[in-house]
């Protein structure tokens, strides 16, 4: 293998630590958080299931 070869496998396997060590959790929880505020915040716009 050549130098370059090894150095774009090190280059790739530090990207793909970086995105499923970091990116993907983060992004997880970002997504899960936005859900749960925008359920909150419209029950309290229009009150909570089965209140009509």
């Amino acid at each position: 293998m050549s130098n370059e070869t090894k150095s774009k496998k090190g280059l790739e396997l530090k990207i793909f630590i970086f995105l499923t060590v970091f990116l993907a959790p983060i992004l997880s929880v970002l997504l899960v958080s936005a859900l749960g505020f925008s359920i909150w915040f419209s029950q309290i716009l229009t009150g909570p299931p089965g209140a009509g």
